[in-house]
């Protein structure tokens, strides 16, 4: 059934307790089963995704205790070398777990099979395919599309020089660099063409640094990781997720409002807080500390012109809220997010037509006009951040519903919950 949204009528000052970032917590679950001794994820997210990671990683063999009560795992790593010589891993639609996965496979010894929904199995994964081929590993898509199911005939990675394509997703170098420590040789990595969402990249790399692993980068050009060295076992706090703040610094710029974000800060590496950047343009007033961030929403939002590049995982947060500008809103650099759960350039622009906007689409950009949304029950096309960023919308327009709520469950279950807090008193 849909979720009607209820608009919010007197702006609001709150408190948003997040969950931890998806995408720290599985790499951390992965770079953690790959070190020596036992690991404990502190703050971690427990969802969909990193259910899919968990499970996967037993499957290969890891010893994985998960207490969501506590939202903790601890790991015992298993020193660069799965166990499992044979498993088929089901991961869903997490996109993470099957690019991760792939490489981390391959440094065993054995047959693995990643597979996944069928949204999954539309979401390319050549790249990493043809980059691994380039380190000595026999791996294909079983289809021969490009896209899961994947297998790896793994007998561990030789290491030498690779060249992946940057423009899809960084996803496949990040999946390349967290398997590298363990190859026979070092690993060199050229990127042919841009680099899409690098901030990503450097929570990859700061990841291994915290686990005991350096790498080498030459911009988002080139990277190298030396042979030999070895994750080591540690406790690790995962900070809240960027992209999930998203929703509610929108909520607060669309309102008029004003939201805290507790243990996010300057120190963040997370590529999405560069919406923060465009918000402030748009009339927010934006404070940023070590371990906090506030947004004020203005009276009016200010058209603005943005490059998503670096953070497509917000994109459409902005596109939400782009109606209440007091001009065009362009979302640009968003060729990448079309591999996502969803085509989701395609899917924002259909809802926010289905609300009776103005929207102007290009391959790399969707323009979206000043109006008044009307009543929609907003399709989420199973894409958890079509919905999030939607149930933004009906905080300021009457009669917005979303339908299939519980797809939010991928990365992030309580979100409905938290947005209902929004007006609690403090």
């Amino acid at each position: 059934m849909a979720l009607a949204i209820e608009p919010i009528t007197r702006p609001f000052d709150a408190v948003i307790e997040l969950p931890g970032s998806k995408s720290y917590s599985n790499r951390a679950l992965l770079v953690a089963a790959l070190a020596r001794g036992r690991s404990e994820i502190t703050r971690a997210l427990f969802s969909d995704d990193t259910r899919y990671m968990h499970r996967a990683l037993e499957a290969l063999g890891v010893r994985v205790e998960a207490d969501e009560r506590a939202e903790s795992f601890a790991v015992d790593g298993v020193d660069g070398r799965f166990p499992a010589s044979h498993a088929e891993l089901e991961i869903g639609n997490a996109g993470t777990a099957a690019r991760f996965l792939t490489a981390a496979v391959a440094l065993g010894r054995g047959t693995f099979v990643i597979d996944g929904s069928s949204a999954m199995r539309k979401r390319p994964i050549q790249p990493l395919l043809d980059g691994l081929k380039a380190l000595g590993v026999d791996a294909e898509s079983r289809e021969g599309t490009g896209c899961p199911p994947v297998v790896v005939r793994a007998r561990g990675i030789a290491g030498g020089r690779a060249r992946v394509r940057g423009d899809v997703s960084s996803q496949f170098l990040s999946a390349l660099l967290m398997a590298a420590p363990y190859a026979a040789r070092d690993v060199e990595i050229e990127i042919e063409g841009d680099l899409v969402s690098a901030p990503y990249v450097t929570m990859t790399l700061s990841t291994m640094a915290e686990f005991g692993v350096r790498a080498e980068r030459d911009g988002d050009r080139r990277f190298r990781v030396a042979a030999g060295q070895h994750y080591a076992a540690r406790r690790y706090a995962v900070e809240p997720d960027a992209s999930g703040a998203s929703y509610f610094f929108a909520a607060a710029a669309v309102t008029g409002s004003h939201v805290v974000v507790p243990r996010l800060g300057a120190r963040s590496a997370q590529g999405d807080l560069g919406l923060l950047d465009v918000l402030a343009r748009m009339g927010c007033e934006v404070t940023i500390e070590a371990d906090a961030i506030a947004v004020q929403g203005p009276a009016r939002l200010r058209a603005v012109d943005a490059d998503f590049t670096r953070m497509g995982d917000v994109a459409t947060t902005l596109m939400a809220i782009a109606p209440f500008a007091d001009g065009p809103v362009t979302v640009g650099g968003i060729a990448q997010t079309h591999y996502e759960e969803s085509d989701r350039p395609v899917a924002a622009a259909t809802e926010l037509r289905r609300m009776g906007l103005s929207v102007e689409s290009t391959w790399d950009s969707v323009t979206v006009h000043p109006g008044t949304p009307r009543p929609c029950e907003v399709q989420t096309h199973d894409d958890h951040r079509i919905a999030m960023s939607f149930a933004v919308t009906g905080l300021r327009a009457p009669g917005i519903a979303i339908a299939n709520p519980e797809c939010v469950s991928k990365t992030f279950p309580e979100f409905f919950e938290a947005l209902r807090g929004l007006t609690k008193p403090r």
